[in-house]
């Protein structure tokens, strides 16, 4: 798979090429999110339509969960794979407590629209729930987990960044 993407990156022009490599931990973060969102809905919709038809809160509940563990095993194996600096349950404890806190910072602007502005629309839910909750959700976790749960650039050395080496090519 490296290969693959080293070759796919050589394809890029350099400027493209600098903001991936600039921005790289948070590409995967979004990558990262957007696995998780795919295992949330996956066992979400997988319980609620065969076990759990009745408990529709339960799977979704369990499903949060699921996607919550993966996202810390993606996140510090992939995302943050170089960064670190904590003892690895603290490390984790530190991780599921900035992820609860995203959940409440997520679910804000809809109980505002809600409770405070008595907007009762499914537009609305969207816009405050799915758009707006979700972007503040994002970059409040991107910035938790750079600044508390994985605070050290480059403390695990041993795992070599990417580089994007340019193809080189014969001349006939």
């Amino acid at each position: 798979m490296l290969p693959l993407v080293r070759k796919v990156l050589g394809l890029l022009p350099e400027p493209v090429r600098f903001l991936v490599r600039k921005h790289r931990e948070l590409i995967r973060f979004a990558v990262v999110g957007g696995t998780t969102f795919v295992i949330d809905n996956g066992v979400w919709y997988a319980l609620k339509l065969t076990f759990l038809q009745d408990k529709v809160v339960t799977a979704k509940a369990i499903a949060v969960l699921v996607a919550v563990i993966s996202s810390y095993v993606l996140s510090r194996e992939w995302s943050f794979h170089t960064r670190g600096g904590r003892e690895r349950h603290h490390e984790a404890a530190l991780f599921f407590l900035v992820s609860g806190v995203g959940i409440g910072v997520n679910l804000l602007p809809l109980y505002v629209s809600r409770h405070v502005f008595d907007l009762h629309s499914e537009v609305a839910d969207f816009v405050t729930g799915s758009v707006i909750g979700m972007l503040l959700a994002t970059g409040f976790k991107f910035w938790a987990m750079r600044k508390f749960v994985f605070p050290q650039a480059d403390a695990r050395p041993s795992v070599r960044p990417l580089h994007v080496v340019a193809e080189q090519r014969e001349v006939a």
